[in-house]
């Protein structure tokens, strides 16, 4: 865990009133206390959006290519009925829409960061830097 105390101490540096490292603060929160570790939180998630009707752009994300967009609306009705919205805007601070909103805009670029060619989450042990790398490009 000390990694992802880590990468959650980068995020809240100079950043901590941006919306939009409040949610990832709480999704990596929320990823790293699944039963199965982090890695096994973000394929949940990934198959929680795909059984959401959402397959296809879980997969431009994951492979080659472009990453197709998805909109907040889709994140919404892909997480709310999971519970997971509602306890990423308790943890970040905000409504459902803007949660939805901002894991529409961060979630394409952050699956296709943590996925392996083959499809499957790699490891997460260079968190943080990977998380700087991604949250620098935005």
């Amino acid at each position: 865990m000390g990694l992802l105390d880590a990468a959650l101490g980068m995020l809240s540096g100079n950043n901590a009133t941006d919306p939009k490292m409040a949610v990832m603060q709480a999704a990596i929160g929320l990823l790293s206390n699944h039963e199965g570790g982090a890695s096994a939180g973000v394929q949940e998630l990934m198959s929680t959006l795909q059984n959401a009707g959402l397959s296809e752009h879980v997969a431009s994300w994951i492979g080659e290519g472009q990453n197709l967009p998805v909109s907040g609306e889709q994140i919404q009705q892909a997480l709310e009925p999971s519970g997971v919205l509602q306890q990423l805007a308790e943890t970040a601070g905000l409504s459902h829409e803007e949660v939805a909103s901002h894991l529409a805009a961060m979630l394409p670029g952050v699956i296709e960061k943590f996925s392996q060619n083959d499809g499957q989450i790699g490891g997460l042990g260079n968190i943080a830097g990977m998380l700087s790398q991604f949250m620098s490009s935005k």
